[in-house]
């Protein structure tokens, strides 16, 4: 019998119903689009409560439908014990990362985290996906390209272990 190994994925943005749900919806279309649906379990989550229970904001859920992407979920809190569920966090921006460091429990915890925009070899060394709820439309837009790129490169590093 053949066991085929999941690799656990969370993206994480404050909270959780721009950013984050963006990226889950990207990274999961170029997953299914792959043939690798098996192999990977994605979710999304924020590092703060605000919006938990709620759907994807409409403007980030029309901006993906449009590119062909659909985005689901709620919105939910990240927590502690999401360490154990998860082989690699991708926070949005610093401050994400610098929060779910210190609710690492352990160092082998605080390794899983990075930005996701370090996986985008054509970013600048520790860029941040631009949080988009208070501008304008061109932001979902922005935020949804930086995701594809930076999960297109997420994925070739990960299919390349």
């Amino acid at each position: 019998m053949l066991v085929v190994a999941v690799t656990r994925v969370c993206f994480v943005c404050l909270g959780n119903i721009c950013r984050s749900p963006t990226a889950e919806g990207v990274f999961r279309h170029l997953v299914e689009e792959a043939g690798l649906s098996g192999a990977f379990e994605i979710d999304s989550a924020g590092t703060a409560a605000y919006h938990a229970g709620e759907s994807p904001d409409r403007r980030s859920a029309a901006t993906a439908r449009r590119r062909g992407v659909p985005l689901g979920g709620r919105a939910r809190q990240f927590v502690r014990e999401d360490f154990g569920r998860f082989d690699h966090v991708l926070a949005m921006d610093r401050a994400n990362l610098e929060a779910l460091r210190r609710l690492a429990p352990s160092e082998k915890a605080r390794a899983k985290v990075r930005l996701l925009r370090d996986h985008d070899p054509r970013a600048p060394a520790e860029a941040e996906v631009p949080d988009p709820y208070y501008g304008g439309p061109d932001g979902f837009d922005d935020v949804f390209d930086i995701c594809m790129a930076a999960c297109r490169g997420l994925l070739d590093e990960l299919r390349g272990r």
